[in-house]
């Protein structure tokens, strides 16, 4: 029988992903091990899980952060999140990569919180709740761990002043007909969507743009974001800036399978960070897995960890060394370890993980909105402190 077709877009993901036949798709390239490499070689440090375990699989340019990197030459990072309810696990894994790169090459910053374009992309949001979501966004990213004086926030209606400028001479350049044909939008769309494409690249070209020399810039993101910044890339020749280099990781499960979502219905797929701990205890113990139907058939026969959320947890974020993934791995193969005993030791990390950080994220409340960028439209100057200079 033919695989299931799969369907991966910015608004849409189903399916089950042959995500080689997706990069071949979306022509991008294979992070592979020369790669992964130098640039362990550059940091000077082991590689983080994200890109040692192969979450974060894709790429456009990275060889040119490298070559930046290697030279001892500024490049900056950028990643985002669209508010639209809690975040969850999956959301952090962009922002503990680009925690990474900021720790081992002085990286600055740049998050984009999009209000604007959820409260245009979903009809039932009013847009105190896109807006009031992204405050408590913002407070799970920065407790990710972020230096603030390298850290700068574009929240998209509060930072229009900074970004509209550089938004009229990106939308300048995107005829309507790129972004119905990338996006597929339908005749009824509303025209801030058409326009977000502009907004959201103003991030990659703001280092550029303010200091008048071109800075290269790395957006760590699902793989399902590439589209947005195909067409950023497209223009960024003609408006004199940069491409923007990007990693793409995989689609990170949800507990009951397909994609976590903070939007769906579907409320036990997602581990949240706010979930109280017998909340996550109930979702870890009712979590998908590949194990088999049977304790005598999985002890002969092992169980499948490719296939397990439970495991997609332990590979991405809680596993605590490569030595303890292995070990997990190995075991689930074959048999050693019944998928209640992975569950009930899973827990066991994931709830002190949560509580410490809602412990962090309570910290930053006083101070989180002084990264925020703002400006008065007209005005030359920001508030939220001044745009961060290179290193």
């Amino acid at each position: 029988m033919p695989a299931e077709k799969f369907v991966v877009t910015p608004y849409e993901v189903r399916g089950a992903i042959d995500y080689d036949r997706l990069r071949e798709l979306f022509g991008t390239q294979d992070l592979g091990p020369e790669l992964l490499a130098r640039l362990e070689k550059a940091a000077g440090a082991p590689l983080p899980p994200l890109l040692s375990r192969g979450v974060y699989y894709s790429h456009r340019d990275l060889a040119g952060i490298l070559e930046a990197a290697e030279g001892k030459k500024p490049f900056f990072l950028y990643s985002g999140r669209g508010p639209s309810g809690p975040m969850h696990t999956a959301h952090l894994a962009p922002f503990e990569l680009c925690r990474w790169f900021q720790e081992r090459f002085h990286a600055s910053m740049y998050i984009q919180i999009t209000d604007d374009e959820k409260f245009w992309l979903r009809p039932q949001y009013r847009r105190e709740e896109t807006y009031a979501w992204g405050i408590e966004n913002l407070l799970d990213i920065l407790a990710v761990g972020f230096d603030p004086a390298r850290t700068r926030v574009f929240f998209d209606t509060r930072s229009i002043g900074t970004m509209y400028s550089l938004a009229v001479d990106v939308a300048k350049r995107i005829p309507y007909s790129t972004v119905k044909a990338v996006f597929g939008f339908p005749t009824s769309t509303n025209i801030g969507l058409v326009f977000y494409t502009a907004l959201q690249s103003v991030p990659c070209f703001y280092p550029s743009w303010r200091t008048g020399g071109p800075v290269p810039c790395l957006i760590p993101c699902g793989i399902d974001q590439d589209p947005h910044f195909r067409i950023t890339r497209d223009l960024a020749e003609a408006l004199g800036y940069p491409k923007p280099a990007l990693l793409h990781s995989q689609i990170l499960p949800g507990l009951l399978g397909g994609k976590m979502s903070s939007s769906g219905p579907e409320k036990e797929n997602a581990l949240y960070l706010n979930d109280p701990p017998e909340g996550a205890t109930r979702k870890l113990k009712n979590a998908f897995t590949g194990g088999r139907a049977t304790v005598e058939e999985q002890r002969r026969l092992g169980a499948t960890p490719e296939v397990c959320s439970v495991w997609a947890l332990w590979r991405a974020t809680f596993a605590k060394d490569e030595a303890e993934f292995q070990t997990v791995t190995r075991d689930c193969r074959s048999g050693a370890m019944l998928c209640g005993e992975c569950k009930g030791k899973l827990t066991e990390r994931v709830l002190p993980f949560l509580a410490a950080h809602a412990a962090r994220r309570e910290k930053l409340r006083p101070t989180a909105e002084s990264l925020i960028l703002e400006s008065a439209p007209g005005s030359t100057s920001s508030s939220g402190g001044p745009p961060i200079p290179p290193p």
